[in-house]
């Protein structure tokens, strides 16, 4: 038996308990005490933590975050849990919207978990939203009493998006847009913001379908990088050498396998030329929400549904529990955050939603809810909610990190990798193979079966009869989605 497979079924049986809190729904605030701040939720699609200037990326330009980021608070260390299949954004949404951890949870309807609209409209919230949504259509009806071009789908071209509205409790019926989705979906938030209110705290829900592929930014834009092509990433690969699942998916077969240089610079510019344009509109957002009158703050919080390979690795897409996929960007500013603070905490994109609900001073325990308010971190109360977290794909990849070690399982091809995060952040240099370390496989080992068993994950570290790890892909024939235009098709795809 190969030595991971004795270290994992060694420490089986061991387990730690894991804290839950998270808030529920409280009684509205009286309108003459009502000092509750205003929300604005901006949320980003496939956006890597480090495409981001203020993440310390040269190559990224986005001053308005990192404005935001020099106004507030920049968690470093914030993951999407994972998700039990290829498209990440559904699990991740449904975490956000609801506190939960997907092993838990219907991803489509929410059924039995209130949702953060829901609750800030119980709580006398205006709720408006705007954007990609990914999950049920009964979910979204009772998160938000209004909602103009709502995208349903996981994604489309950029400049052909179906979306539909939403009033009273009725949908319309759907049309296809054809302005670029980030300037679609500003619009509506501005429109949205444009109106005066009544007195009560609004939520606003702005969710960008950027920079999600196609990477097919507006041409002025995505010509500032074709000048200066940015530079590879640090753990750039022509191919993963290993079967971790999921290695032929849609977002793989963007770029042909070998990986070159050449096409993933490409791909890079215009992945930052999106995220550039979209990234001007939020700066019009953020213009918008500085100029109203109605005498509150507002608690801003940016943030992506998880990250991107883009050469990373050998790998395209999020399908793997690489810091370059799950890590995303999460930025909170407003009343009570302390200004141009890095918060290394181990934090999970569901914490967002007990944030905002004791923000808005809705609070009460629930016992099935997986995030944790920040606050304590936002407050300089602790360092850190967590002394691990753990990552998950599928029933092919598990992963735990105490933040500094990061220990990867892939039960599938009997493979385990450790990396030292404080000297190798890019996961370059496994350190499983080094009988020294053998002791802290072992503990970290213990950690993930406590998480899996706390979390209600069910699959195995160890199967009977593992698969070839090894792997080549080159030369493996590439169709294109029926998303991505025709100059793609043409310049990745030689159609």
């Amino acid at each position: 038996m190969p030595c991971a497979s004795r270290l994992i079924l060694t420490f089986l049986a061991l387990a730690a308990s894991l804290p839950l809190v998270a808030p529920s729904l409280a009684a509205p605030t009286s309108a003459a005490q009502d000092t509750r701040p205003n929300i604005l939720l901006v949320f980003s699609d496939d956006q890597r933590a480090d495409s981001i200037g203020a993440y310390g990326n040269p190559a990224a330009r986005t001053p308005h975050l990192d404005a935001l980021a020099a106004r507030g608070t920049t968690f470093q260390r914030a993951y999407c849990l994972g998700g039990p299949h290829g498209a990440i954004c559904i699990p991740s949404r449904a975490m956000l919207h609801t506190g939960r951890a997907y092993f838990r949870l219907d991803l489509e309807e929410f059924e039995g978990a209130p949702t953060l609209g829901e609750r800030l409209g119980a709580a006398g919230y205006r709720t408006f939203a705007t954007g990609k949504w990914h999950n049920g259509r009964g979910a979204f009806a009772r998160s938000f009493q209004r909602a103009e071009n709502v995208m349903f789908s996981g994604m489309s071209d950029h400049h052909l998006v179906p979306v539909c509205d939403l009033d009273e409790g009725h949908f319309s019926e759907s049309r296809q847009a054809t302005t670029h989705s980030s300037e679609l979906f500003a619009r509506s938030a501005l429109g949205f913001l444009d109106e005066p209110g009544e007195g009560a705290p609004f939520f606003c829900y702005l969710a960008f379908s950027a920079p999600h592929d196609p990477r097919d930014p507006p041409q002025p834009w995505a010509h500032r990088y074709y000048a200066d092509l940015p530079p590879l990433p640090a753990n750039f690969a022509p191919q993963h050498p290993w079967d971790i699942g999921a290695m032929t998916v849609r977002d793989e077969l963007l770029a042909p396998w070998p990986r070159t240089e050449a096409i993933v610079r490409q791909q890079l510019a215009e992945y930052y030329a999106l995220i550039e344009h979209m990234d001007h509109q939020l700066g019009q957002v953020l213009a918008a929400v500085a100029a109203r009158a109605d005498g509150r703050e507002t608690l801003v919080v940016f943030a992506s549904d998880h990250g991107l390979a883009l050469g990373s690795h050998g790998l395209l897409g999020k399908q793997s529990v690489y810091e370059h996929s799950l890590r995303a960007p999460l930025i909170l500013v407003g009343p009570g955050v302390a200004a141009g603070r890095r918060s290394n905490a181990l934090v999970y994109l569901s914490d967002v939603y007990p944030t905002l609900l004791a923000a808005a001073r809705v609070e009460e325990p629930d016992p099935t809810s997986f995030g944790q308010s920040l606050w304590p971190v936002l407050r300089s109360e602790r360092a850190t909610m967590r002394d691990s977290l753990f990552l998950a794909f599928a029933r092919s990849q598990r992963a735990v990190t105490d933040g500094r070690y990061k220990l990867i399982r892939y039960p599938e091809i009997d493979r385990l990798r450790l990396f030292d995060l404080a000297s190798d952040p890019h996961e370059l240099f496994d350190l499983a193979p080094d009988p020294v370390h053998a002791e802290r496989i072992a503990q970290l080992t213990a950690r993930l079966v406590a998480w899996q068993r706390d979390l209600g994950d069910d699959a195995p570290l160890t199967v009977a009869t593992p698969r070839q790890a090894e792997i080549d892909l080159t030369g493996r024939t590439r169709e294109p989605d029926r998303w991505q235009p025709a100059w793609i098709r043409r310049k990745y795809f030689g159609q």
